[in-house]
């Protein structure tokens, strides 16, 4: 019987042991998900939506210990996992008030008497999740998928077991009935017979590009809907007049927060040469400040990788960046998990600093002659995922978002997700849309009714 152990990245200490699912377990996940959902499909959508009520007061009740779990299984500083809570909680609120709507009848006008798009629940949808933001990711797509009336069997992260088992014991703990909501323990072998068996309808992945071209393909194979969530490069344009005093403090937070390990982090600073001087010495500066520690520990910024050989994945990534002409103003040490925050300069297409995603507390700052050079580098790029743009210039801003070919971006503000927005990439970044109504809509057949009497 094969099991997975998970270990604590700050000091390397085992936690728990988990048992890896058998088949007979998988067997038996994808009945009960079955079961379920042929009742859970025809409560009212109000009880569905009452159900996310508990859910938000279950996890704000919980959430020191589910920040802890976090800071302990992937190194997240215990205030930003406390915030994640929060966040969670928010996004069950905003579904719990809108999901009435946003699945109601859409009546359309035609020559029938009566016809209208109804929003009917798939199925079981399997959710393949990612370790960086462990509750976060899950319950942004669980909750409106859940509350349009379909099943979820999560596969998390084999780093963060604790969490993917202390969310299915909320989702119990706030009255879900039992199946609706399932965690496995898999690998990738079950995750295929998982996709292909005819219970399951969907699935959504969010991580890697090499994970979603896999899982992309393994469902387009069985002719399954998908929605894919992965990588990023974002750009943060800085022209010459923006405001660095008001923003500074955001655009370090949109690289370094959660140690840099965040799809949507701001990855390749392009400014103009007109304020460059002046932004690298402030952005050093403020990097300066941040308190690197123990991640359980309120008052650390930085804490660790989630694992080792990310770290040394970076590592490699940045020296070849150097080798081929980039420069460490700043950083650059690592020790096991912990990673410095780090600031590279003289960053150019054709490095791994420019051309590939750093998933880690490493900031690549590139130089733009003008506007025009500045837009074009933040383009160029396989990724497509949002962009961020600091000026004070907002009609010539609104001017480029067609520009810009990524999901979202934002200006005078860093990328961040919100449940009243659609959250989502293009090219290499994925595609569909979590969040927002379009969020809830991924995973519902859009049945049209054409009624003539």
């Amino acid at each position: 019987m094969e099991y997975i152990e998970s270990v604590n990245p700050y000091n390397g200490e085992p936690l728990e042991k988990y048992r890896m699912f058998t088949e007979g377990d998988i067997k038996a996940v994808l009945e009960k998900a079955d079961i379920s959902f042929k009742s859970w499909k025809n409560e009212a959508v109000e009880y569905r939506s009452g159900l996310l009520k508990n859910l938000a007061k279950a996890l704000l009740k919980n959430k020191k210990v589910y920040a802890q779990l976090m800071s302990k299984e992937m190194g997240k500083p215990l205030n930003q996992g406390i915030a994640e809570i929060e966040k969670c909680a928010w996004a069950c609120d905003f579904y719990a008030k809108n999901a009435v709507e946003f699945l109601a009848d859409d009546l359309i006008d035609t020559e029938a008497n009566e016809s209208f798009i109804s929003y009917d629940s798939m199925g079981c949808i399997l959710a393949i999740m990612p370790w960086n933001f462990p509750f976060w990711q899950v319950i942004r797509f669980a909750a409106p998928t859940l509350t349009a009336g379909n099943t979820v069997i999560l596969k998390h992260a084999s780093n963060v077991p604790g969490c993917g088992l202390a969310l299915q014991e909320l989702f119990t703990l706030a009255g879900y009935p039992e199946g609706s909501f399932q965690f496995i323990l898999a690998d990738h072998k079950q995750l295929e017979s998982i996709i292909g068996n005819p219970i399951v309808q969907g699935v959504t992945l969010t991580g890697s590009e090499k994970a979603g071209r896999a899982i992309a393909a393994e469902a387009g194979k069985h002719l399954k809907k998908s929605v894919m969530e992965l990588g990023g490069n974002n750009a943060c344009i800085v022209w010459e007049d923006a405001d660095l005093d008001s923003y500074m403090d955001t655009m370090v937070m949109a690289r370094m927060q959660n140690t840099g390990q965040s799809c949507i982090a701001a990855k390749r600073f392009i400014v103009l040469e007109e304020i460059y001087d002046e932004f690298l010495m402030k952005f050093r500066n403020k990097v300066q400040t941040l308190k690197s520690g123990d991640p359980l520990d309120k008052e650390t910024d930085i804490g660790v990788m989630a694992r080792e050989d990310l770290a040394k994945t970076l590592a490699q990534q940045v020296k070849e960046s150097v080798d081929k002409g980039a420069k460490v103003l700043y950083g650059n040490n690592r020790r096991g998990a912990y990673y410095e925050p780090t600031v590279l300069t003289g960053v150019v297409p054709g490095m791994p600093a420019f051309d590939e995603e750093l998933f880690g507390p490493v900031a690549a700052i590139v130089k733009a002659k003008d506007r025009e050079e500045a837009i074009a580098l933040a383009a160029n790029s396989k990724f497509g995922l949002g962009s961020m743009l600091f000026t004070e210039d907002i009609k010539s801003a609104r001017k480029i978002i067609g520009d810009i070919p990524d999901g979202a971006f934002f200006i005078n503000e860093m990328v961040k997700s919100d449940p009243r927005l659609p959250f989502g990439g293009t090219k290499a970044s994925g595609y569909g849309r979590e969040l927002s109504m379009e969020g809830m809509l991924e995973f519902v057949n859009k049945k049209t009714v054409y009624i003539n009497k």
